[in-house]
This record gives C-alpha cells, sequence and structure tokens, in this order.
C-alpha cells in the first residue's frame, strides 16, 4: 500500500475541472444515484474521493464497491482496507466476491473472466440497489493502451474510437469521466488529500498485452505518440464513430421492422441505397438484435453477407451471428437460426426468466391451492410446431414467417406442449402459461457512442 511522492498542487484535480468532466458525460437526475468501482489502485481511489465530493455538492452520496476476484491471496485483505479508507472519509462501501468455476472451464482465459464477471457483478448490484450510473476509473493512459490494443489487432472505427466516455448497458450508465485525464494527476490528487492507494503487482506483469503496450509508452512519446496524443486521437475517431452511428440510427428507423417473435424485417432497397459504411452497421445490429449476441460478427464474414444483399445475390439465404438472412418479396427477413436457440432452462411459477439472450418470459404464480408442474422453456422446433398444427389446423396460417416458427420459445413439460405464448397457445391452467418480451441482444439502435 503506497501513496505518491507530492506532487505540484497544480496538477491536482479541483472541484471546478471535475465539475466540467462530470457534465460532459451526463446529465444526471436532481439527486443522482451513483455507484464508484473501486480496486483500490490509485485510478479508483481517486475517482472515488472526487465523485463522492461532487455528489455532496449535488446533495446525496455514493457507493463504492469493490469486486474480490480471488486471484491473489491479499485480495481480500485488500477490499477490507479500501472500505476502511473510504468509510473514515463518510463513503459507503460494499464489497462483491467471486471466484473462478473450479472445473476451471473459463472461455477465454483467467483474466477475461474475471472482467467479465466484475462487471457483471457490478452492473447486477446496481440494477438491485436502484443505481443509475457506475463510474469507472480507465483514464488517459487506459485509452492510449486501448487504442493501442486495438489497433494491434487490425480494429476498424469501432475498435480504434476505443472506450466511451458513456456506455448504456441494459441496467445501468457506464460512465468514464477520467478518460482525458493523466494518472499523475489523479496520484497529485490523492496526495493532496493524503490518501493511500493499493499497488497491484499484476499491473506490472507483461505477460499481459496491456502492460506491454503500457511499456511502450515512453518511448511512443518520445516519437510524439504520448498517452495524450493516443487518447486524443481515440476521442477524435470517437467524433466520426458518433456520426456514423446517428446515420445507421436513421436508416433503421426508417427501413426496419422488429417483431415480437424474434425477427426483423429490413427494406433491401434501403440498405442498397444506403452508404456502404452505414449499410454494413445497419445489418451488423440486425444480427447482433435477433442473434442474441453482444458483438457484432467478425467483420469479413459480415462483409460477405452485405456484399451478397446488396448485389441481390443472396439466393436461398445465409446464416450468420446465430442468424439467418432470408429474402423476402424484395426485402430481407434476419431470424434467429433454430439449431442456435439450443437452450432449455426450468421457469417456476412466479419466476421471470432470460431465454436465449433474447426473451424475458414470466410465467405466473400459483394460488392458493394451486399445483406446480415442472416446465422447461425450450424453442418450439419443427416437431412442436407439427404438433400444435395438428391440435389446430388454423395455425398453418400465422403471420409469423415458417422460418421462425422453430424458433419461438415453448413451456415444455417433458414432451408436451403446454404454452406458446407467441401462438397464443395455452394451458387451461393459468399458471402453467407465460407472457413473453423479445429484449434481442441489444436495442437495434442503441446508445450512440458518446462523444468526450
Amino acid at each position: 500500500m503506497t501513496a505518491s511522492d507530492p506532487e505540484r498542487s497544480e496538477s491536482r484535480l479541483g472541484a471546478a475541472e471535475f465539475d466540467r468532466l462530470m457534465a460532459a458525460v451526463g446529465p444526471f437526475e436532481t439527486r443522482p444515484r451513483l455507484a464508484v468501482a473501486v480496486s483500490g489502485g490509485s485510478d479508483s481511489m481517486a475517482l472515488a474521493l472526487l465523485v463522492a465530493a461532487w455528489a455532496r455538492r449535488h446533495g446525496d452520496g455514493i457507493t463504492a464497491v469493490t469486486v474480490d476476484h480471488g486471484l491473489r491471496p491479499e485480495a481480500a485483505a485488500e477490499a477490507r482496507q479500501v472500505g476502511r479508507w473510504l468509510r473514515t472519509r463518510g463513503i459507503a462501501h460494499r464489497i462483491l466476491r467471486w471466484r473462478p468455476p473450479p472445473d476451471g472451464a473459463l472461455p477465454g482465459g483467467l483474466q477475461a473472466a474475471a472482467r467479465t464477471a466484475r462487471y457483471g457483478l457490478l452492473a447486477g448490484w446496481c440494477r438491485r440497489h436502484g443505481v443509475l450510473h457506475l463510474a469507472l476509473a480507465h483514464q488517459q493512459e487506459d485509452q492510449a493502451e486501448t487504442l493501442l490494443l486495438r489497433l494491434a489487432r487490425g480494429s476498424g472505427l469501432d475498435g480504434l474510437a476505443a472506450m466511451a466516455p458513456v456506455a448504456e448497458r441494459a441496467s445501468v450508465r457506464l460512465i468514464r469521466p477520467l478518460l482525458p485525464i493523466a494518472r499523475v494527476r489523479l496520484r497529485a490528487t490523492l496526495a493532496h488529500a493524503r490518501q493511500a492507494w493499493i499497488d497491484d503487482p499484476s499491473n506490472d506483469d507483461p505477460v499481459h498485452a496491456r502492460i506491454r503496450m503500457r511499456r511502450l509508452l515512453p518511448a511512443l512519446a518520445g516519437e510524439g505518440l504520448g498517452a495524450a496524443r493516443l487518447a486524443a486521437t481515440a476521442a477524435h475517431l470517437g467524433r466520426a464513430r458518433a456520426a456514423i452511428d446517428d446515420a445507421v440510427a436513421a436508416l433503421l428507423s426508417e427501413a426496419a421492422a422488429v417483431f415480437p417473435a424474434g425477427y426483423i424485417r429490413l427494406e433491401a432497397a434501403a440498405l442498397r441505397a444506403a452508404p456502404t459504411e452505414v449499410s454494413l452497421r445497419a445489418l451488423a445490429r440486425c444480427l447482433v438484435t435477433v442473434g442474441g449476441r453482444a458483438y457484432a460478427p467478425r467483420l469479413d464474414r459480415l462483409e460477405r453477407l452485405h456484399d451478397r444483399v446488396r448485389s441481390g445475390e443472396l439466393g436461398g439465404g445465409a446464416t450468420l451471428g446465430g442468424c439467418i438472412a432470408l429474402p423476402r418479396r424484395g426485402d430481407l427477413l434476419i431470424c434467429r437460426e433454430p439449431e442456435m436457440a439450443s437452450e432449455e432452462m426450468p421457469i417456476a411459477p412466479g419466476a421471470t426468466v432470460l431465454w436465449d439472450g433474447r426473451f424475458r418470459i414470466t410465467r405466473p404464480a400459483l394460488g392458493p391451492s394451486g399445483r406446480a408442474t415442472r416446465l422447461v422453456v425450450r424453442r418450439l422446433g419443427a416437431d412442436g410446431w407439427a404438433a400444435v398444427v395438428a391440435q389446430d389446423r388454423g395455425l398453418r396460417g400465422h403471420p409469423i414467417p415458417p422460418a421462425v416458427r422453430p424458433s419461438i420459445p415453448a413451456l415444455w413439460s417433458r414432451r408436451s406442449i403446454m404454452a406458446v405464448p407467441h401462438l397464443d397457445i395455452g394451458h387451461a391452467r393459468s399458471h402453467m402459461n407465460a407472457s413473453v418480451a423479445f429484449l434481442g441482444g441489444a436495442p437495434l439502435s442503441g446508445a450512440r457512442f458518446a462523444e468526450p
């Protein structure tokens, strides 16, 4: 645990400057509720002090939240120390714990799994406590390192725009007010406040690509490519991305129709008429929404599908991103690939589940004398469709397209279908029915990439 050497007083962040940084990631409600992700390092400790002071000026407090990943033996004690420091300053503190699964099944490796778990735990805490804004301590060097990492991976505009000052998630806004600020100024702020912090040795381990990029920064600075210049470049690219985001949103608002059964009808003519970059991104957004995924397909695959759509050579259709793209009367039908909707999950009376990453399904609670029947949610499938049509031949002309029907959710009791909400089929006993809402992998026109 360390505190920095005294820095020049003019280097620290003052209240007026931090007010401007927060205004740039606003707006906020009259009495905003914020949480701050605090690892105990210098960046997040400085952010916690700055946001707490800002919140007091706006008539409210904050909660600092620390995730103990258990990756180092000292982690639990360090999380408790962070809590002691912050509570002496009148800042509420909570510790969330995560442990890697004992079977070692970690797609992407331990660090990636820990990062995903951290965001999940933090967002979940905010959702449960009605906190709308989660402040993250990414600063100027972090932004520069992100740009270098994505440049090394051959990223396009979206990747090179690096981290957005504001990012909308399903339950919380992520805000990064410190992106323009150098770490030395944050440590000067802590020195002025006489506040120590914790140095994590993994932040100096060159096994991590980010650390290797960090070590390049001094040499790059000698060539005029210091952290400030790189972060400014990311900000310029962010403005370009924001402009394209606006054009994509405008195109989708006119050319796309989203249906409750989880599919999209897109005007192919509008895709062909739009600039290539705009129509490519619009297609990607549709695939993410229908496919229930967090990210768009790989660029090379997306471009091949896009070329076929624009040239009118889609033929019998194509699959990508867990979706099927089919030509339909001059339009493009994008629906879920049935084989990819393979999730099967139990749903108890009164429970709500997220199925296939796309549908929120709620089963009614039992009545006073009700008796629970074990139900699971899984796709209707071709066999399920055949079974319900055999019971009601009028379903043959149902407006849900044939390509979509096998992938819609159904409630099953063993091999029997109890309810298919999209077809208005339900069991006589209400608690064996369900309500359903299509959420998609992401909103069709998500939050604009925020400019700094």
